[in-house]
């Protein structure tokens, strides 16, 4: 049986089963179900093709996960809009993609994105948990004329990326490569149907939270889905249920230290997985020691359709010290090099060079991305930054991820963001904002500059550092740096 029909039938089957408990209440699979056929009944009834591309604007709630179940599981096509942008950004995406429809909660219909969907003959579905639970929007109530993007070749899920390979943009992952995205997202370890339940959080409008979602039904797992993250419900979840092994990302871990969560709290992990971003391995270190818990850290993107290289258990018990500081190795069946960014020739093992993968399944070409690697002999991938995010001031280069790692060794910093801002003089200058940890004594930033001073040459030293009450963040947890940097132009235009 492939994929989509296990995920078909996992779905639709054991109606009576609980699947999904959100906000204390368990939904069932007939609830899913349930919202899933109502959508498709609405689609049918609108005269939308059943090839047609929609979009849902896409929280972590139930209604949402049965309509991405249910698009998987009739093999239709359909694009992810997030959610969590101003309601005018939200009309953009909705205005760019042209679609045949759009699924989206029943607070997300604003005027500018019901005027969107009306402009584009987009018909409109409202969802909730409350009330009347799939109907049609009144003011987007039939598909209109368009004009609407073509059907795809082959059917898919349009995620966004999160900007590995270049500026972020959408990419479509073809429905038979979904097999590849789920199994690359648990550290190579098969999960089990009879195991406690998944912890899903992730949002769902990225990649991260398709495997997430995806992988549990595959196997016919429970889950606890949260909508957003926060330390509280993350610890009563993992206590509730006794989990044994959740996918994190590097925010989740930097949080939980700084929340001094009572390690026999998480006595029932057995390993953390992650990725998303870098983990700095002091922080690794701390978190190991302060939870007694392995922790293997994995690296993809979207355009390699999950997770490429990464530690297993396996591979931590004989490794984890001596290779502290590796994202671990290529996983079977993909293949890795780094090259020189201007000849794009591969250089010797043990040296630097812009990352490039080979995924048969998803592409028949080498994949470059934006990451500064070196591989040792052993076959251990070690990342050194990125190589489109280097600031260069006066002729000097800065690389941000340098910086941060440094400001985040100090010990009132929770995290950082750098970023370069346009100066005269010198080109570029960079500029960071800080998240302090709860409870510690706020420096000055003369202060943090002279930390910075103290373990970098001169040219790394923000000109200018913000302490901020929250880094603005992505869905996916990932700072912002549009958003840094817009936090710094507007102060300097007062």
């Amino acid at each position: 049986m492939d994929f989509i029909s296990t995920i078909r039938n996992r779905f639709r089957n054991d109606r009576d089963a609980p699947a999904v408990e959100f906000q204390g209440k368990w939904y069932s699979r007939g609830d899913l179900v349930g919202y899933a056929e109502r959508i498709a009944t609405l689609l049918d009834h609108a005269g939308v093709p059943e090839r047609a591309p929609v979009g849902i604007i896409v929280r972590n709630r139930v209604p949402h996960a049965a309509a991405i179940l249910g698009f998987v599981a009739a093999n239709r096509s359909f694009s992810m809009i997030y959610a969590f942008q101003s309601p005018e950004a939200i009309a953009k995406d909705i205005a760019k993609l042209q679609l045949a429809a759009v699924v989206a909660d029943r607070e997300d219909w604003t005027p500018p994105v019901i005027e969107a969907a009306r402009q584009a003959g987009s018909f409109g579905i409202a969802i909730s948990t409350e009330g009347a639970p799939v109907t049609a929007v009144p003011e987007a109530a039939r598909m209109g004329a368009g004009p609407q993007r073509a059907e795809p070749a082959e059917p898919g899920i349009e995620v966004l990326t999160s900007g590995t390979t270049g500026a972020p943009k959408r990419i479509q992952i073809r429905m038979p490569v979904l097999e590849r995205v789920v199994s690359s997202a648990t550290a190579q370890v098969t999960p089990n149907a009879d195991e406690p339940p998944d912890l899903v959080f992730w949002p769902f409008g990225g990649i991260g939270g398709v495997c997430q979602l995806l992988g549990a039904t595959y196997v016919g797992k429970r889950m606890v889905l949260l909508e957003k993250f926060n330390v509280a419900d993350w610890v009563g979840a993992i206590k509730r249920y006794r989990i044994t092994k959740v996918g994190v990302q590097p925010t989740v871990i930097r949080m939980v230290l700084d929340a001094k969560v009572p390690r026999e709290d998480l006595a029932s992990l057995q390993f953390i997985f992650g990725g998303s971003a870098p983990l700095e391995p002091a922080t690794q270190l701390l978190f190991e020691q302060t939870y007694g818990l392995p922790v293997v850290w994995g690296y993809g993107a979207t355009e390699f359709a999950g997770t490429i290289i990464a530690w297993t258990p396996d591979l931590y018990k004989q490794y984890g010290e001596a290779k502290r500081g590796s994202i671990g190795k290529v996983f079977p069946g993909v293949q890795i090099r780094a090259v020189d960014p201007l000849s794009g020739v591969e250089v010797p093992r043990g040296e630097q060079g812009y990352l490039e993968a080979l995924v048969p399944l998803v592409n028949p070409d080498w994949i470059r991305t934006t990451d500064i690697a070196s591989i040792d002999a052993e076959g251990f991938v070690t990342l050194h930054g990125r190589g489109d995010g280097a600031i260069i001031r006066g002729g000097f280069k800065v690389l941000p991820e340098i910086v941060v790692k440094t400001l985040i060794r100090h010990p009132a910093v929770l995290d950082a963001a750098v970023v370069g801002l346009p100066e005269p003089r010198l080109g570029e200058i960079p500029v960071a904002a800080v998240e302090l940890r709860a409870g510690a004594e706020t420096p000055t930033e003369e202060q943090l500059k002279a930390y910075v001073r103290e373990h970098l040459p001169a040219h790394h030293v923000p000109a200018q550092i913000r302490i901020v009450e929250r880094l603005p963040r992505t869905p996916s947890l990932k700072v912002s740096l549009g958003s840094v940097r817009e936090l710094f132009a507007a102060s300097s235009s007062r």
